[in-house]
């Protein structure tokens, strides 16, 4: 790795050029106004597009910035458009300005040093992160160096219809193949790398090795050869029976439509706390519910990061710092079932009471039985070995 992100050692918090030093967060603030920040995001979710195009933007507009939302389906555009501007010598003023980004991206960012480090435990809002929190800490077991900050907590969960389905035959990752064989397109997964489709390949691959404890560490080949060829068996075996066989969504949104349009009765989300949601609004039945694998399944934290060569750091800083404040968290897990990122229990007493009084709908488990189930996020180069793998030995068999 080059670089002061590569090395453990992030690089100091000023930007003499930028006329602002992060220590001193009202120079933050009026290099900030006026700017316009581009933040790359995830366009899968419309729930949380709207609180980011609602809430995010009328709050960022009340410091003097303007955001610009730009949507992609992979967080792999983002990090190649940096990387590309780089390559031709763009240095400065580029055009991404802020990424939501997390595992292998954050790691190729990270090692091809593209990214402007030393800032986050600076922003005042941090107070309230938990910088001894594993998954604060490491991002899939790379460790983050002040180069991304935490933004929200999700957790993924199998999503089902009780009117259909019963969670005694789907309480596994075999049980659920299983399944899916006996009743032809009521099971489908959205192809990876697109995120949620990713998640589920990943959820696959633990139980397949066993559980989490089996694939904790650092890569390691002798286990990968040992699961991934039975895993490969496994998909194709289930592939004609699946919702669309063969041709699998490119976007979780219309895996997402196909269940409440009645057409599929079982799928993964990394939206465990949005699943209520839908189900209040009449776009899931009332017989939603969900249900965690016995081998568990994943919960990561997701992070904004900086690139080195963005146009308009002060304001993408200006939104990172927004982002983690107790208001902001708050509405995110209101308005889209997104968990906070931050500790909750390091907030105001009536900040903390606001979070606690946000329900748990019929249709989802409570949190403390995800927490309970949850694992973590394997190491970003297993997810790299998977993807390309799935779609050699799935996608394109």
């Amino acid at each position: 790795m080059a670089g002061a992100c590569s090395n453990g050692n992030p690089s100091p918090p000023s930007s003499p050029a930028g006329g602002f030093d992060v220590r001193d967060w009202n120079s933050v603030l009026a290099a900030a106004r006026g700017q316009t920040v581009d933040w790359w995001i995830y366009g899968g979710d419309e729930r949380i597009n709207t609180f980011v195009n609602g809430y995010v933007k009328d709050e960022l507009a009340k410091l003097g910035v303007t955001l610009n939302a730009v949507k992609y389906n992979d967080t792999v555009e983002a990090v190649n458009k940096v990387l590309g501007e780089r390559q031709a010598g763009r240095t400065s003023d580029g055009s991404v300005d802020l990424i939501w980004i997390n595992g292998e991206n954050f790691k190729t960012a990270k090692q091809a040093d593209l990214l402007h480090c030393g800032h986050v435990r600076a922003l005042p809002n941090a107070k309230y992160l938990n910088f001894d929190d594993p998954a604060v800490a490491s991002d899939y077991g790379l460790p983050v160096d002040d180069c991304e900050t935490p933004w929200v907590r999700a957790q993924s969960v199998v999503v089902y219809d009780s009117a259909k389905v019963q969670a005694g035959d789907i309480h596994s990752v075999d049980a659920l193949f299983a399944f899916a064989r006996n009743h032809p397109g009521s099971f489908g997964y959205a192809a990876p790398p697109e995120l949620s489709g990713s998640m589920a390949l990943r959820t696959f691959f633990i139980a397949r090795a066993g559980g989490y404890r089996n694939v904790a560490g650092a890569f390691d080949r002798a286990t990968y050869d040992r699961t991934a060829p039975a895993l490969w068996r496994a998909l194709n075996d289930v592939e004609p029976y699946l919702w669309r066989g063969d041709n699998y969504a490119t976007r979780q949104a219309d895996v997402v439509r196909a269940f409440s349009q009645g057409e599929l009765s079982v799928y993964l989300t990394y939206g465990a706390g949005g699943v209520g949601l839908s189900v209040q609004n009449g776009t899931f039945p009332a017989t939603t519910r969900e249900l965690m694998f016995d081998s568990g399944n994943l919960g990561n934290i997701s992070f904004t990061a900086i690139p080195k060569n963005a146009a308009d750091k002060a304001g993408a800083l200006v939104l990172s710092n927004l982002l983690l404040a107790p208001a902001a968290q708050y509405e995110n897990q209101r308005a889209t079932g997104l968990f906070p990122a931050i500790d909750v229990s390091r907030t105001a007493p009536a900040d903390a009471a606001k979070f606690a009084s946000i329900p748990t709908p019929p249709a989802q488990l409570p949190l403390a039985d995800l927490v309970r189930k949850s694992v973590p996020e394997i190491q970003a180069e297993w997810v790299t070995m998977l993807e390309r793998d799935w779609k050699a030995n799935v996608q394109e068999k």
